[in-house]
């Protein structure tokens, strides 16, 4: 089931980076100087009307329904990890669109990212996890992170774009990652029937903290680039997913002699990452490509 997981994954990953790239230009149109919506929350409603917006929004919904059936499939410090494969396709689909050739330090962060991902997965091999979480749980791990979340977006607004659009991409990292415990402790009920799943708080807890994270993620793309929030957004989500399975799901991972490969497979993992977002093909050269 893990390799199915892995599949279903690697789909989700591709939807949210057509996803992203899309909404980003979206975001990006509508905070122009000239534009009507740039009165204060006025840009949402001049969001929906631009089809670029809506294809996004409808391919992330996608994606998200190929990331709950992985969830259903796998652990969680599994599927969110390698859903950090976006940052890749978006790359990718970069490239075709503006029809341009990744440098060769873009292509060597590329492999670095694919290598340290797959070495630290293969390292990590999480195991034995429970299929529903406990509530109590549930209630100090919504404690923690809600204070970080606040903590983040009150923060936010003193600082400048590229510092302000990392930590609101971190704090929508963190709202990402507790829908998708929240998805997985949901569809675990699956095996009481349909009607348990639909009976459960998680599943309905899971659309509320998805849609609060979807409405933070647009403020995160206004308020700066893809080079500044795109890593924060991508390795946030994975590293708190690797916690949240072990706290709430019970995933064993192999640490012990594998803790300094781990940790090395890990670096190597965050400085591709952080490559790739400097990336011409993201971030846009003199303004070109700002838009998206």
């Amino acid at each position: 089931m893990i390799g199915l997981s892995v599949v279903l994954a690697l789909l989700a990953a591709l939807g949210n980076a057509a996803a992203s790239v899309l909404q980003r230009r979206g975001a990006a149109e509508e905070s122009g100087p000239a534009s009507a919506s740039a009165r204060r929350g006025a840009w949402v409603a001049g969001l929906v009307h631009r089809p670029v917006w809506i294809w996004g929004a409808a391919l992330l919904a996608v994606s998200g329904l190929c990331q709950a059936a992985a969830l259903a499939a796998g652990p969680l410090s599994v599927v969110q990890p390698v859903m950090t494969t976006e940052l890749l396709f978006t790359l990718v689909i970069g490239g075709i669109v503006f029809r341009r050739r990744p440098d060769a330090r873009t292509w060597w962060a590329f492999l670095a990212m694919a290598m340290g991902l797959a070495v630290f997965l293969a390292l990590l091999e999480p195991s034995g996890e429970r299929a529903t979480v406990p509530g109590v749980r549930w209630v100090w791990t919504a404690v923690g992170v809600a204070t970080v979340v606040v903590a983040l977006v009150a923060v936010s607004p003193r600082l400048p774009s590229a510092p302000r659009a990392a930590v609101l991409g971190t704090a929508t990292a963190l709202g990402f990652a507790c829908t998708a415990a929240l998805i997985k402790d949901a569809t675990g009920r699956l095996d009481e029937g349909v009607a348990a799943l639909f009976a459960a708080w998680q599943l309905y807890t899971a659309i509320a903290v998805g849609l609060g994270s979807f409405l933070l993620l647009q403020v995160t793309l206004r308020a700066g680039t893809l080079v500044a929030s795109q890593p924060a957004l991508t390795l946030g989500d994975a590293l708190l997913s690797v916690v949240l399975g072990a706290v709430l799901f019970g995933e064993h991972v192999e640490l012990g002699w594998r803790t300094v490969p781990e940790a090395a497979a890990l670096a190597v993992l965050i400085a591709g990452t952080v490559q790739l977002a400097r990336s011409p093909l993201l971030a846009g050269e003199q303004g070109k490509e700002a838009a998206w």
